[in-house]
Formats: C-alpha cells, structure tokens, sequence
C-alpha cells in the first residue's frame, strides 16, 4: 500500500508543472484579492499549476482563509505553522510540500504583480537556474529603500553575484534549487547568493512593485542589522564550513607569526648581550602566541565537526546515461 501511495504521489508531481509558494503572516485581507489574481494569471499559462500557502503563524485568521481556499480547488494546498517562526521556515516548510518542476514565490500583501510570472518563466527558460525580481520603482518610504540599496550593494561584493534586490520575495527556481539549498534563520534574504555558492546560474529581471493596500510591513529596522549579521553567517557557511581550518588557521599563523617575530627579537638581543628584562611588548608578544594557537586549535576541531558533518552529494548540472540500467 505504501509504495502504491508513493508512486501515485510521484505520478501527481510529474504532472505540476508550477507550483507557486506563498508564505503569509497576518495576511486575511489580501489573500482572496491575490488568490483571484495569480489563477487568473494561472490559467492562462496553460500548464498543469499548484498554489502552496504556508501560514507562518497568523493570529487574524489567515489559516482559516487558506482552508477555504484549499477547499474550492484542489489545485490549492496550505499548511498552517503552529507559531511565528519567520519567513525562512515558512519558505522551507513550502519547499517540503511543492511538487512542482519549477517553484515560484511571492509575497501575500500584494504588492508583487502576479502579471509578471510570464516573463520570469521566460528568463527561466533562457537558461538560468533562479531568477529573482528587482522592484526597480520601489514603493516604499525611503526609510525602506535607502538601507536597502546599501545592503544590497554589500551583499552583492560579498556574494560575488551582482544583483540589485537580493530580498525581493517574488522569485522562481527550478526545482533542483529549492532542494538543495537549506533554508533557517533569516537565510531567505541571501536565496541568490546560497544558489551562486552551490554552482546554479542567478539573473534577475525588473519587476513591477505595487503599494501595499492592506495592513502594514511586518518587518522593522532590525532588520538589517540582522542582516549583515546573517551575510556573514551565510557567507561564512557557504563558503568555508568544510574547511574551516582554512578560516581560523590563517587568522592564528598571522597571530603566531607576529608573535614569534617579537620574540625572536628579544632573543636576538639577548644573544648580542643585551640583558633579558621582561617588557610589555614582550607580554604581548607571548599573548600573540598563545591567541594564534588556541586559533590553529579551533580550526582543527573545526575539521572534525565538519568531516562528520560533510555532505556527500553536490547539484548535478547535466545526467548522461546515469539512470540507464
């Protein structure tokens, strides 16, 4: 029974070719408005579609509004998470649940046009693995912009893919992308740049961005002080979690060397006859030492967590002959 079901279930994905995620926190007004809008647009597309709401612990209603719509269509599911746990669980929660070819997402306040999904599977279709969205014509108050053009300018030198609007929720991926990336804290801002470190091709195409009609951001100025610290995080993760002895074994050689050099010129001295006295830069010296080391120490262990922790499978780009008997 159990590989009847699971073949079936694998029968309904292959026939999706969309699916479109939309995670929603305190979002009961415009989800109706919005549900109307995208199967309009759906329909249109003429391919087999899904809709996956993720209610990220709504307090207004919002579950119940996505029930209702569950109910109406099939082609409509929602899961409801039993508290706020931030947009980066909703996101993961829904990437569990999709079953389609490609996965498009957008925010439930309306202010992303679902108009736009035509020419994002086109530029999809040309090539890319993830295409993000630019709200080029942003409307949001400058409180909003102007920190977020400087967030994106850092963050495109730090991920090394230049893009102007790294946090646009309207995105859509090939399936591949949203398995293999894994998707906790506050990571749903550097989507693109986690996509680039794991090999797949990143574009963006200009979007248009509505005002917001109902209720207010979710979202305040922590935000991007929370950010930067993510960036980091994420940077740091992608990049050098599986050698880390690389990260903190290059900061202590420098510790060490610097140390070692302070007191091979005390040493010299001395051995020039120059009495030994023990001096503050000497005591730094030492200290320069013994930071380098515990450094060198960290990266070491560092390598046994990650050796134990390595992934063992990495995204394939091309398959030949590899499921042939």
């Amino acid at each position: 029974m159990g590989a009847r079901t699971l073949r079936r279930e694998r029968l309904v994905s292959a026939a999706i070719r969309l699916s479109v995620l939309i995670p929603a926190f305190n979002e009961s007004e415009s989800l109706p408005v919005l549900h109307r809008e995208l199967v309009q647009v759906l329909e249109k597309l003429g391919q087999p579609w899904e809709i996956v709401y993720v209610d990220d612990g709504s307090r207004d209603g919002t579950d119940r509004v996505i029930a209702g719509l569950a109910a109406g269509d099939r082609r409509v599911r929602g899961a409801s998470l039993r508290r706020n746990f931030g947009k980066s669980a909703a996101l993961a929660t829904g990437f569990r649940l999709v079953r389609g070819e490609w996965v498009a997402t957008m925010d439930a306040d309306l202010q992303d046009d679902p108009g736009e999904l035509p020419r994002m599977i086109e530029a999809l279709e040309g090539g890319l693995d993830l295409v993000s969205g630019w709200k080029r014509n942003r409307q949001d108050p400058l409180s909003k912009t102007v920190p977020s053009r400087l967030f994106n300018a850092v963050t495109s030198i730090v991920a090394g893919v230049r893009l102007h609007d790294f946090n646009c929720g309207f995105k859509i991926y090939r399936r591949e992308v949203t398995d293999a990336l894994d998707v906790y804290g506050e990571l749903h801002r550097f989507m693109p740049a986690l996509a680039h470190w794991r090999g797949f091709r990143v574009g963006e195409l200009p979007v248009h961005h509505r005002p917001r009609r109902f209720g207010r951001s979710k979202f305040g100025a922590a935000r991007f002080v929370n950010g930067f610290l993510d960036l980091m995080a994420a940077a740091f993760i992608s990049t050098s979690a599986l050698k880390p002895l690389h990260v903190f074994g290059r900061i202590g050689l420098a510790f060490l060397g610097v140390g070692v050099l302070i007191g091979a010129w005390f040493v010299a001295q001395w051995l020039g006859g120059e009495p030994m006295r023990v001096r503050p830069i000497m005591l730094f010296g030492a200290g320069l030492v013994m930071v380098g080391l515990q450094f060198i120490l960290m990266g070491l262990l560092g390598e046994m967590i990650a050796a134990m922790g390595a992934r063992s499978e990495y995204p394939v780009r091309g398959r030949y002959n590899l499921d042939a008997p």
